[in-house]
């Protein structure tokens, strides 16, 4: 039997870490399942292209693929930029049929990388009952994504930290630096900072250096090539490739 190729779609950046954070990404997912072929496309900034992927393997006869957008959040990427590009390529390409799974949030299994990558900036199960959490994403002006991203933050309070509150590095209030602060100014006495983002970037970067100029005493790294996060990949996978009620095979 042959399985749709998996198609990842990133958003992209002029910083060239994000790219190479997608690429490891990618590896991890194939190593976890060997014999899946898996593409990576960007909508911008870096290439290649989304069209230009799906003329490449139409060209070579390729049946069906599911492409994923790299996304945390239900937001305008996700609703609009990639679904465009897909129709796009559908009314051009006889082949391959092209199904969009959803995006990769919320889950737990994010959840499981953000405390990955919390405990290795330092953080002990000890300090999270002491220790005041950031949950800093990069934004959006979408009532969707935003809602997700305050239900994480309730979900992770639930998880034994003193206090959690969402940050965003663009298009909403606070700043990372402006939720490191009130944390402070309610006596908490230990701060943490999650980015709640893929890959370096422009708006990671403005996290971490809110971050650090708010005085944070622990900040945690992009969630990264984690193995939960290659997990998670192949999750959304599976439930595009295979319809509802259906039995999925190996």
């Amino acid at each position: 039997m042959t399985h749709p190729t998996l198609l990842v779609i990133a958003h992209g950046s002029r910083d060239p870490r994000h790219a190479a954070t997608v690429h490891a990404l990618t590896e991890r997912v194939r190593a976890e399942r060997p014999g899946l072929r898996v593409e990576t496309a960007y909508l911008e900034f870096n290439a290649p292209s989304v069209p230009r992927v799906l003329e490449r393997l139409a060209a070579e006869g390729t049946d069906e693929v599911v492409a994923l957008p790299l996304l945390l959040t239900r937001a305008f990427h996700a609703k609009t930029d990639i679904p465009s590009v897909l129709r796009e390529a559908r009314t051009r390409l006889p082949r391959p049929h092209i199904r969009q799974a959803g995006v990769l949030g919320p889950s737990p299994l994010l959840n499981a990388t953000l405390g990955r990558r919390l405990r290795e900036a330092g953080i002990r199960p000890g300090d999270i009952p002491r220790t005041g959490l950031v949950l800093a994403s990069a934004g959006s002006t979408d009532p969707e994504a935003i809602a997700v991203i305050a239900e994480i933050a309730r979900e992770l309070r639930h998880t034994g930290w003193c206090a959690v509150r969402p940050a965003f590095a663009s298009a909403l209030l606070p700043r990372t630096e402006d939720a490191v602060r009130a944390l402070r100014a309610d006596g908490v006495e230990r701060v943490a900072v999650a980015p709640y983002v893929i890959a370096p970037g422009r708006l990671p970067d403005r996290i971490m250096a809110g971050a650090e100029a708010a005085g944070a005493d622990v900040l945690a790294d992009v969630l990264g090539p984690a193995p939960e996060l290659a997990r998670l990949l192949l999750d959304r996978y599976d439930e595009a490739r295979v319809p509802v009620g259906a039995s999925l095979s190996a």
